[in-house]
């Protein structure tokens, strides 16, 4: 059993460090035993207390920096040693892309015993204010008398007490503060647990999770909040799907996001899947599009299509797009943005892509190209249908690359090359990565 003590009386010590984990975390020995310290670069020395001690390793966090690396730059918001929203906003932008593209290599290689023949350039956009979707916890702390709105402190255990998020887009990250003065002025302060955060081109949506009813004051409280921030304000009172939309009234529950290089508007309610970063999912696409190249008698497959982010874009450069989504919801949501684009040669499929499809509609015919976009979980039990669709080519699209690494592995056991990867820096200041591949046979 691997045994864990917290530190209650902390005391500084002086250590040089000399790797840096996943997720940010500086790495260093004493006595051959690993230490993983908070906010520490790799070849710098500082002082650090210890913050838990386990069996095999401990945890500990920089209170002095001694000697800087030089790829430590000034945090851009002053709750980065506190939040546990970012863990690399002490990294500078060149720093963070060569650690995410160490690790993108090492899982290949870990995973799926492979290699790209050709590492991509990353893609990279804006590192502040970028985020449009995020769901910030709510929760009155009685020992401080203070209600607390944002994200998880770095332990995991507690809100962190945040003001402001320099990564959410200032509509929101700008409006904590404001959010705190509001909910702690409810009736209901001690019942809401959490906001979610939807942000699309044209309005700002916040729902409001609510664990009792809300007075007539309190509802009142929230139409004024939204006609002085202009935002749509939604509430769940139980499940997802008792949302509903309280302000503006009679407006349909739509927001809306643009792809100008393709001069395509999609809809999307606020719960729906998109991406959280605006400006790398149009490099995204483009990038995709790039790796697919269709042509015009190309028939291609777009799994896990979500809402028709890549399948109608691709639809103007092909001949026929089929999309498969998990979700009924979402697949009728695809269907629902072909139409407002007058995108007819496209149709949209829904099917749990984890199961075995031999006998589906879609499976019935042959494609020349492929797209998959899948979740963490990746796209294994597909793949392993894929040899009976007869694609030459397939551009994988991944937020985990453990399993992309994973699945490349099976694909090149059915006799694809992995041609190309690399990274799309959609989280900046994250430990998250996202990346794209290119296999050939």
């Amino acid at each position: 059993m691997n045994k864990t003590n917290n530190v209650n009386t902390p005391i500084p010590t002086e250590i040089t460090i000399t790797g840096l984990t996943h997720d940010g975390r500086g790495i260093a020995q004493i006595n051959g035993k690993k230490i993983f310290i908070e906010n520490a670069l790799p070849g710098e020395k500082v002082n650090f207390t210890y913050t838990k001690r386990h069996g095999r390793y401990d945890e500990g966090k920089s209170i002095d920096i001694l000697i800087p690396s030089p790829d430590r730059v000034e945090p851009i918001c002053k709750h980065f040693t506190v939040c546990g929203g970012c863990a690399l906003q002490h990294m500078s932008t060149a720093a963070q892309l060569q650690l995410k593209q160490t690790m993108l290599l090492e899982q290949f290689k870990h995973f799926g015993g492979v290699q790209p023949k050709e590492i991509l350039s990353p893609l990279i956009a804006n590192n502040a204010g970028y985020r449009r979707k995020a769901r910030l916890g709510v929760k009155y702390v009685i020992k401080k008398e203070r209600l607390l709105v944002g994200f998880r402190e770095k332990n995991g255990r507690f809100l962190a007490d945040l003001s402001s998020c320099e990564v959410l887009h200032p509509k929101v990250g700008h409006l904590i503060e404001s959010l705190r003065e509001l909910i702690a002025h409810l009736n209901a302060y001690q019942t809401i647990p959490q906001i979610e955060v939807a942000i699309g081109d044209d309005a700002t949506a916040l729902i409001f999770r609510h664990m009792e009813p809300l007075s007539d004051a309190d509802i009142n409280q929230l139409i004024n909040f939204a006609k002085l921030h202009q935002l749509d304000i939604y509430l769940q009172p139980s499940n997802p799907q008792s949302i509903h939309l309280l302000w503006p009234p009679e407006k349909q529950e739509r927001l809306h996001y643009q792809l100008p290089a393709y001069n395509i508007e999609f809809s999307f309610h606020p719960t729906d899947f998109t991406q959280v970063n605006y400006a790398m999912n149009q490099q995204m696409v483009a990038r995709a599009l790039e790796l697919l190249n269709p042509d015009s008698n190309d028939h291609i497959l777009d799994l896990f299509c979500g809402l028709g982010n890549f399948t109608l874009p691709i639809a103007q450069l092909a001949a026929q797009v089929v999309g498969v989504e998990g979700s009924v919801e979402m697949a009728n949501r695809a269907t629902e943005n072909a139409k407002k684009n007058n995108i007819t040669n496209v149709q949209f499929y829904a099917a749990n892509l984890t199961e075995e499809l031999s006998t589906a509609i879609w499976q019935q015919q042959t494609y020349d190209k492929i797209l998959l976009d899948p979740p963490r979980t990746g796209a294994l039990e597909i793949i392993k249908q894929l040899p009976a669709l007869k694609a030459k080519r397939i551009v994988y699209i991944s937020c985990n690359p453990a399993t992309l690494a994973r699945d490349a592995g099976e694909l090149v056991a059915q006799g694809y090359q992995l041609i190309k990867a690399g990274l799309m820096d959609m989280f900046p200041h994250t430990h998250h990565i996202e990346a794209i591949a290119l296999f050939e046979k």
